[in-house]
């Protein structure tokens, strides 16, 4: 049974998903209407840079594959 999802799918997803993330840091108030939800920005923001993080090594080791393995 193979995965429907390529490394390269998987990789994108992950850029959107840090993109999303850092822009809704950049955006939103930390008091999210009137609910009393407090939103930690510096939390958001951590997330997306490990999503960017990860996003990066998995296109570092696709290159690399084309590279040794062509």
């Amino acid at each position: 049974m193979r995965l429907p999802l390529s490394p390269w799918d998987i990789a994108l997803w992950i850029a959107f998903a840090a993109i999303v993330l850092l822009i809704t840091s950049e955006l939103l108030s930390p008091y999210y209407g009137r609910i009393g939800l407090v939103i930690e920005k510096k939390n958001i923001r951590r997330v997306a840079l490990i999503l960017g993080i990860l996003f990066l090594a998995s296109v570092t080791l696709q290159i690399y594959g084309m590279i040794m393995f062509p």
